[in-house]
């Protein structure tokens, strides 16, 4: 079975969707979508400065869309999965919502996240290496929340920036410690507020099932139900993403094959370890088209009934 997955903020890179807008018909799409977001994806994607697209209310319906207009592009996966803000490009592949109102909830998740992060000076460490048991319960010890268990010896831990500074200063025996530069601690309880506002924009979204195996964040758990996927991706916004099980989930079900979505590379490269024997590939460029249509062709005898994004 082949996956498609589509990476979460900070896969961005300044000029990353230039090449993609000599393929026909998208930057018409990137345009329309850029009046549901508010701004201009275009520019921003191509000649946009890596301040511009570091800021949350951009960088989330930037990336969003630059997953589901590549997406569009190639043939039908078997399963479906994002980290954090990519579970909505994940949403509209499995047929869950429409693209529109992918980009639209995108729009209002990253600009209500974007002031959560104003309420307080907050921020996230990445912790690698360690033992995870004792890392998680350094963790918690210092008021922290495991934001991101990416996999075994990749944790991001976010909290007020004094909270992280103690813990900086006492570190978990065998892990490295690295500050991220991100507005605010995303995926805790900082971000409550804007798990309120999330839900009434989402609340009158059309919905439907999903049409695939649809992974979710919250605990690598396939989830069957649009309104329950839909949910969880509100509630994701103050709670850890636990992309470790949905690695574990992959295997499960039987992945053969990874495909990470524009901008492809960070979901990849944790793959490599967690994922052995998986084929994978991580698009970055139009040239790559080719080689994921023939991954695509050549698991399509495992994938599950899908239907293409709308």
């Amino acid at each position: 079975m082949l996956i498609f997955t589509a990476p979460g903020q900070g896969a961005q890179t300044p000029g990353f969707l230039t090449p993609w807008l000599e393929l026909p018909g998208v930057a018409d799409q990137l345009g329309g979508w850029s009046e549901l977001a508010g701004r201009d994806l275009v520019r921003l994607g191509t000649t946009g400065s890596a301040e511009e697209i570091t800021d949350t209310a951009v960088a989330q319906p930037l990336l969003v869309a630059a997953a589901l207009a590549v997406a569009q592009l190639l043939g039908e996966p078997g399963a479906a999965a994002g980290h954090s803000v990519g579970e909505l490009a994940a949403g509209v592949i499995a047929g869950v919502l429409s693209a529109d109102d992918a980009i639209r909830l995108t729009r209002v998740r990253g600009e209500a996240m974007a002031a959560a992060c104003g309420a307080e000076p907050t921020g996230m460490t990445a912790l690698l290496g360690g033992d995870e048991a004792t890392v998680l319960t350094a963790i918690d010890a210092a008021g922290l929340t495991p934001a991101n268990v990416n996999a075994p010896g990749q944790v991001v831990a976010g909290g007020t920036l004094d909270e992280l500074a103690a813990f900086a200063a006492s570190p978990p025996a065998g892990a490295r410690l690295r500050a991220l530069r991100v507005a605010g601690a995303f995926h805790t309880r900082h971000m409550a507020p804007a798990v309120e506002t999330l839900a009434a924009a989402a609340a009158g979204t059309s919905l439907k099932d999903p049409v695939l195996p649809l992974l979710s964040n919250r605990d690598g758990a396939v989830v069957a139900s649009g309104a329950d996927w839909m949910n969880r991706v509100v509630q994701q916004v103050a709670n850890p993403v636990r992309w470790d099980q949905c690695m574990v989930t992959m295997a499960g079900i039987g992945v053969t094959a990874l495909i990470e979505l524009l901008p492809g590379g960070t979901l990849t490269g944790i793959a490599k370890r967690a994922l052995p024997g998986v084929e994978l590939l991580a698009i970055k460029t139009p040239d790559q088209l080719d080689a994921a249509r023939a991954m695509i062709a050549a698991h399509a005898s495992e994938q599950a009934p899908g239907s293409a994004p709308e």
